[in-house]
């Protein structure tokens, strides 16, 4: 168990982390729904309604994510967890613990009409998603071919997790399908609690002894004697895709293919994205193109330098820009104020303060993936030893035509006008 002692106002936090084990491709779509119902479901003799008032009296809030990073200086090496999150009342952390405990230990996956309406819950909300979140989904899309990271990505939280989703949804008013739902996410959760687990704790120093000790005692350990870790196979190639749905508005996005943030160019392609941004694709795609905004980024955990576009008028024209923006790279003459700007962005981004306990929960899972404080360093200071030359240099090799991905989602209408783009078309 690793512990933070830090101010937090008489509040205890609590995570339980479970090692994602191997999974079948199905379980792998099924984890996103799994972790979204474990803290919704009854635990033990308590029905779903029990358990929430119960929760209500531990605990401010409880929740399940699966987290996954890949290597430090690897695309391809993954790994991952499933984190169980909570935090109450320092006066309640010995309930807290027995609520975190029982939940993981005895949730239950038999009360079907719960479940059947978390799924039909789940779907309304991901679907609604689309018009406010676009620009994120259609870069999950153009960049979902560069790594397993960005895969799974585009499959848990994109636009193919929807799809997915409203695919389960549709089927699950058959009882036969709902019962064989329920079965399949318990045989899930089986795999979770033979799999090793760690907890963290982060409280107030005077009181961290006795959490520790309540905290631990209440924990089962895992079995993990014939553990097989999670990791899928090597991927990195180009992805076309249109996106049919119900939109008013266009989002576009394009991907390359790039480097982990333990590589040396992994600073310049992350200041790349503001200096374009900034200097370019600002002015082209929002003041001129009419998009509600557009820029560009390098993702360090997917291993992707991406652009976009948010609620954009135009697709084509978009495109265009986001070539002609590295055009603009290579031959317009630059002032090294701009390149300043774009270092600052990202180092205040770096920097940006959170709460002592938010802090110290962004510590240990940046050190669980072995991004400790000296690489986070490193990465600091190799940002802010970034040169003109150095955005053109990773521009010329990693930004080109012959890795580029393309994402656009559109209505069906704008879809059928789109040939000449050579996407392939996805509805839904």
């Amino acid at each position: 168990m690793t512990q933070y002692e830090v101010g937090t106002n008489g509040l205890v936090y609590q995570q339980l982390l479970v090692a994602l084990p191997a999974l079948s491709d199905e379980q792998i779509d099924l984890l996103p729904l799994y972790s979204s119902c474990l803290t919704e479901l009854g635990v033990g003799d308590k029905d779903y309604l029990a358990t929430q008032l119960w929760q209500s009296q531990v605990c401010g809030s409880i929740s399940t994510h699966a987290s996954v990073r890949c290597a430090v200086d690897n695309l391809q090496s993954i790994s991952g967890h499933l984190v169980l999150s909570a935090k109450g009342l320092a006066n309640n952390q010995n309930a807290l613990c027995e609520l975190m405990n029982t939940t993981f230990e005895s949730v239950r996956f038999d009360e079907l009409p719960r479940l059947r309406e978390l799924i039909a819950q789940i779907r309304a909300r991901r679907e609604s998603s689309v018009t406010g979140n676009g620009h994120t989904l259609a870069m999950a899309a153009a960049a979902s071919n560069a790594s397993p990271s960005a895969w799974l990505s585009h499959r848990w939280g994109g636009m193919e997790g929807i799809r997915l989703t409203k695919q389960l949804d549709s089927k699950l008013d058959e009882q036969v399908e709902l019962a064989s739902f329920a079965a399949k996410l318990t045989e899930l959760h089986a795999l979770f609690l033979k799999a090793p687990r760690q907890a963290l704790l982060v409280g107030e120093q005077e009181h961290m002894s006795q959490f520790a000790t309540d905290f631990l005692s209440t924990l089962q350990p895992g079995d993990g004697s014939a553990f097989t870790p999670f990791s899928r196979p090597q991927l990195c190639t180009p992805s076309q895709q249109l996106w049919a749905t119900s939109t008013q508005v266009n989002f576009c996005a394009r991907a390359y293919p790039t480097v982990p943030m333990g590589h040396a160019d992994a600073a310049p392609l992350s200041v790349l994205g503001g200096f374009l941004r900034n200097g370019y694709l600002h002015r082209a795609i929002r003041e001129q193109g009419g998009a509600y905004g557009g820029g560009a980024g390098q993702d360090n955990n997917g291993g992707a330098f991406r652009f976009f576009s948010y609620r954009d008028p135009r697709i084509e024209g978009t495109l265009d820009d986001f070539q002609a923006s590295l055009v603009w790279l290579q031959e317009e003459k630059h002032q090294w104020q701009q390149v300043e700007e774009a270092i600052l962005g990202v180092v205040s981004g770096l920097d940006k303060p959170s709460s002592p306990a938010g802090e110290a929960k962004q510590s240990f899972h940046a050190e669980l993936y072995g991004r400790g404080r000296e690489q986070r360093e490193a990465f600091r200071n190799q940002v802010r030893e970034v040169k003109l030359d150095d955005l053109q240099r990773v521009g010329k090799e990693y930004l080109n035509d012959e890795q580029c991905s393309t994402a656009v989602i559109t209505n069906a209408d704008s879809a059928a006008k789109l040939d000449a783009l050579n996407l392939e078309l996805f509805t839904l």
